[in-house]
């Protein structure tokens, strides 16, 4: 079981992304165990504090290394990585996301808050890590997004098939997904997705996630190893030609079903 161990002094943000959906039921089927823990729990400051004015002036409050410090101590096992959300961190992705999932040590998130964080507390930590680069409050909303990537990628959290055709997967934007009805204010599901033939779909779907990715992600487009196959669907995606012969022939063979939409 992954333990997940998140420090912030807003333990109230929680009570939603522990009491729904994926999380809920891995946290219930054993699948990981997650602790919320406040820092103001740890501090030693008679009047309660966990911030004060920075040294040598400027804006705002920092956070006490004191209780910080004293959380970890009190937390932090022998097996635990540590994470402090910092601007300095490098930029969460997919792949970090599949590294801290596949682990075998657990984890620690540390949510800062305020103007930030005593800078003697980063010599404790293991991983500084952002998840982009725009202001947030605090921490909290960006240890949910760490916190439920890493869950969701634990062995019986969810199916492996749907994680196996997500975004981000192989550097690739996953492709187009549709519902019925077939046709909605005249917009129509591709008929391809009708013809019966799980091989040509998937062929179809692997073209429409590198178009995707190419047209909206050119950065992850540029990591795709690219196989002969995806070259000759690239060229057709350039030659304009929607219709290929492999397209034209399940449409045939599966124009029964198409028919009765």
């Amino acid at each position: 079981m992954k333990k997940i161990i998140i420090l912030t002094l807003f333990k109230n943000m929680f009570d939603g992304f522990l009491n729904n959906s994926i999380i809920k039921r891995a946290i219930s089927k054993g699948i990981v165990e997650l602790t919320i823990i406040d820092i103001r729990d740890y501090t030693k400051d008679k009047y309660n504090r966990v911030d004060t004015p920075p040294v040598g002036g400027g804006a705002g409050l920092i956070m006490k290394c004191q209780p910080i410090y004293d959380a970890i101590k009190a937390n932090k096992t022998s097996n635990m990585d540590v994470i402090l959300l910092s601007p300095r961190g490098k930029t969460y992705n997919q792949n970090m996301a599949c590294d801290f999932s596949k682990s075998n040590k657990d984890l620690m998130i540390i949510c800062g808050h305020y103007e930030g964080i005593d800078e003697r507390i980063n010599k404790y930590v293991d991983y500084l890590i952002n998840i982009g680069d725009y202001i947030l409050t605090g921490g909290e909303i960006a240890s949910m997004a760490i916190a439920d990537s890493i869950i969701r990628l634990l062995d019986g959290a969810i199916s492996q098939e749907s994680i196996k055709e997500e975004s981000f997967n192989n550097n690739l934007l996953e492709y187009p997904q549709y519902t019925e009805p077939y046709d909605f204010l005249n917009d129509k599901v591709p008929d391809i997705l009708y013809c019966g033939d799980h091989k040509t779909i998937e062929k179809y779907h692997r073209k429409e996630s590198l178009r995707l990715t190419r047209k909206y992600r050119p950065d992850l487009f540029e990591k795709v190893h690219l196989t002969n196959e995806d070259k000759k669907l690239l060229k057709e995606i350039d030659e304009g030609e929607n219709n290929p012969p492999w397209y034209k022939k399940a449409l045939q063979k599966g124009h029964k079903f198409i028919k009765n939409k």
